[in-house]
């Protein structure tokens, strides 16, 4: 076999060019501190780096939806806190007009407070989140999620539409591509959807039997005694006979008008069936009647609260309706209040759920890191070693180079 000098130049020069190019690549991962800078330096640990920063992107975007979120929710449980001291100062002022010896135009002046209340409240209903939404919109609305629609009424002056409606879609927008976070409150569920009566059953005034009359006594809002035993059916409590010896009746309507229960009757006394209690009190006639019907989650707070300010400005009326009128709307009010208190637990849950989801991100986002320093990052003691290996090398090639290049055949018979 045959080696020219040409040949040992050129492999002389290709071994110093290669060792100079690997020591270039060692003091390049020294500078950037990566060990894979491009996908041909490691195809496998690239695929992991490339996974790991996706990974972080949707951290990152959940974070911001998070924050997003955390605004709205702080800025809804505010509102519904000051919402709560509204409607206070409402039942406050509806306990001051149970006085028996306020007049009508005292009551009418209660009934001026609340409206301005009321008028308040809207206000708070159709609060903005600050970025060109409302609070309370629950999906979305094109305009304010409550609209306050003028008050129509019959030819003798009943109420039989108006007031204020919920123009928005139930539910609520949400965001985020890990989590969901909640962007609005469903304003139907906090304003409109409260369960009537005591939460199981409604109590009310009915006519009398006999005459078609409003009743001169009046009903509690009543409880539960044994839930078991509730059955969900609708009733009507008949007093018959007068003072002192009455009896009341109550009847099943639901079942085709099947009495239920009977007894002596004496104001004030409890009346019980069927897992229910309830007090009649006042003075009730012969004839006089009062229903009770199952409890539905529909009970809207501004209506109650319209209901309430047309009872106060009403003239005439007898101390019994008075009474029974301010029974049934302080139970609505509680009713309405105690829904509005539920929803806000609800959103101080879910501020604690972002807490939570927080630190589950922030968990997630380490790791990630980790993993992608782990596929792509260079080990600095393990590269400085490298670039010195990689001079001591070159350094070598470099002294091989000078030795071969002074024993050519020429050069030796120039000697």
């Amino acid at each position: 076999m045959r080696l020219a000098t040409n040949n040992m130049f050129d492999a002389s020069i290709a071994t110093l060019q290669r060792r100079q190019q690997e020591m270039q690549e060692a003091q390049q991962r020294l500078t950037s501190g990566k060990r894979v800078e491009k996908a041909s330096d490691d195809p496998t640990g690239a695929a992991r780096a490339e996974r790991a920063r996706t990974s972080i992107g949707q951290v990152d975007a959940s974070q911001r939806a998070l924050e997003a979120s955390r605004n709205s929710m702080t800025l809804a449980e505010s509102a519904l806190g000051d919402a709560n001291e509204l409607m206070q100062q409402i039942r406050e002022t509806l306990v001051a007009a149970g006085n028996a010896s306020y007049s009508d135009p005292e009551r009418k002046g209660l009934a001026t407070k609340i409206q301005g209340l009321r008028d308040q409240l809207l206000a708070i209903a159709n609060r903005t989140d600050g970025a060109g939404g409302y609070l309370f919109s629950g999906q979305g609305t094109s305009g304010v999620p409550f609209l306050d629609n003028p008050v129509q009424r019959d030819a003798n002056g009943a109420r039989i539409g108006g007031g204020v409606g919920f123009e928005g879609i139930s539910g609520s927008v949400t965001t985020g591509n890990l989590e969901n976070y909640p962007l609005s409150v469903d304003g139907r569920a906090a304003w409109e959807q409260a369960r009537s009566g005591n939460g199981s059953f409604e109590t009310g005034p009915a006519p009398n039997v006999l005459t078609g009359q409003a009743s001169t006594g009046y009903i509690d809002s009543g409880r539960v005694t044994d839930p078991a035993l509730v059955t969900g059916d609708s009733y009507s409590i008949v007093i018959s006979g007068t003072a002192p010896s009455q009896t009341y009746t109550v009847f099943n309507e639901s079942q085709g008008h099947v009495p239920v229960a009977s007894d002596n009757y004496s104001g004030g006394n409890t009346i019980k069936f069927d897992g229910m209690a309830m007090t009649v009190a006042g003075t009730p006639s012969d004839g006089d009647s009062f229903s009770v019907k199952p409890s539905t989650a529909d009970l809207k707070l501004f209506e109650v609260l319209d209901r309430t300010i047309e009872s106060l400005k009403t003239t005439g009326r007898t101390a019994p309706e008075i009474t029974q009128s301010n029974l049934m709307n302080l139970r609505d009010v509680d009713a309405v209040m105690g829904n509005l208190a539920n929803v806000r637990s609800q959103v101080g849950e879910q501020m604690n759920n972002l807490d939570g989801s927080e630190s589950r991100l922030q968990t997630l986002k380490v790791y990630n890191q980790a993993e992608q320093s782990a596929a792509e990052d260079l080990d600095m003691t393990q590269g400085i070693s490298d670039f010195q290996n990689q001079q001591t090398g070159y350094d070598a090639a470099l002294k091989t180079y000078s030795m071969v290049q002074r024993m050519s055949l020429f050069q030796y018979i120039n000697s």
